[in-house]
């Protein structure tokens, strides 16, 4: 959308409809995502259409009208839905620069959207799974980053920090998601940030340090059965399958019903003495664990304890490849 260009032009192309005013004025946005002309001509159809917008856009899910209404939420002063309705549509295309938008780094904006609801809208950017971890998406998320560091400098709550740090850690961004960390820790060591920072450690390949903070956050919650299975499966990445069998069984003392810590009990102690009654305790439990990379994960452990039966294992390959 070329700078000097007016609602009245854009209402024209579309036939006066203001639906389809909001459409092509977010493919402008989408093809210059920092340029001020489209947010202005959408403010100005908020102003004069507002009624006939609110009735069209009503319970319509696309990218454009959930792009618009994350900026005319911004426009009611409602920040923290508009934030959370930008995430969600940068989960969906994080190829474009989304958080460029004039509005996402204005002070108004910066300086009232809550952390808990930045932390909600860095955890929908990551829903659909796109590979972050590139220089250009590193540079996309510049505008997010700030309002990381801003909003966190002004409401520093350990568990909504320790839930950004995903966002920079998605991106390769390992340093900043350690000093959400630190952030955090200054002002309340809590479970969450504990877990941050084993994930983050264990992204970079350093088992050792990603053990060392899953046994923090288990001193904080020592109750907690995943952290046992998180703890396990860092022991059992390293080699030790003795020590993952016992944090699994210590974990099944919490949540004995659990099928993943089940599964994985099964899986490393059949890896550790070729238990066939383990294994085929696993072919058992495997249609359970919703996770299916952590489900073959578990049967490649579990097929390569020694002497298992060539028929046995023949038979939980099979689970992988369905």
């Amino acid at each position: 959308m070329a700078a000097g260009v007016r609602l009245a032009g854009v209402m024209a192309h579309c036939g006066g409809s203001p639906v389809g005013a909001v459409e092509f004025l977010v493919g402008a946005i989408a093809s210059a995502p920092a340029a001020p002309e489209p947010y202005e001509a959408l403010a100005e159809l908020w102003r004069e259409r507002r009624s006939e917008l609110e009735e069209g856009l009503e319970g319509e899910g696309s990218l454009s009208a959930v792009l618009a209404q994350a900026y005319f939420l911004f426009l009611k002063g409602d920040m923290d839905n508009a934030v959370m309705a930008l995430g969600s549509v940068t989960g969906v295309r994080p190829e474009v620069a989304w958080g460029a938008a004039p509005w996402f780094s204005d002070a108004r904006f910066l300086g009232a959207v809550s952390v808990e609801a930045l932390a909600e809208a860095c955890l929908r950017t990551l829903d659909y799974g796109h590979d972050l971890d590139t220089e250009e998406m590193r540079e996309r998320f510049a505008p997010w980053f700030h309002a990381l560091d801003v909003v966190c400098e002004r409401s520093p709550v350990p568990e909504s920090l320790a839930a950004m740090a995903r966002l920079p850690r998605a991106c390769g961004r390992y340093e900043l998601a350690f000093a959400l960390c630190d952030r955090a820790d200054a002002v309340e060591h809590v479970m969450w940030t504990a877990v941050a920072r084993a994930v983050t450690w264990r992204v970079m390949g350093d088992l050792d340090q990603a053990a060392a903070a899953f046994e923090s956050a288990l001193a904080l919650e020592p109750a907690n059965w995943s952290l046992y299975l998180d703890l396990a499966d860092v022991r059992a990445e390293q080699g030790d399958f003795a020590a993952a069998s016992g944090l699994v069984a210590q974990g099944l003392q919490h949540e004995p019903h659990e099928a993943s810590l089940r599964a994985a009990g099964a899986a490393y102690r059949a890896r550790l003495s070729g238990s066939s009654d383990d294994l085929r305790a696993l072919i058992v439990l495997a249609p359970e664990l919703v996770n299916t990379s952590y489900r073959d994960l578990l049967i490649g452990y579990a097929c390569a304890g020694p002497g298992m039966p060539r028929r046995l294992v023949a038979e939980a390959r099979r689970l992988s490849e369905t």
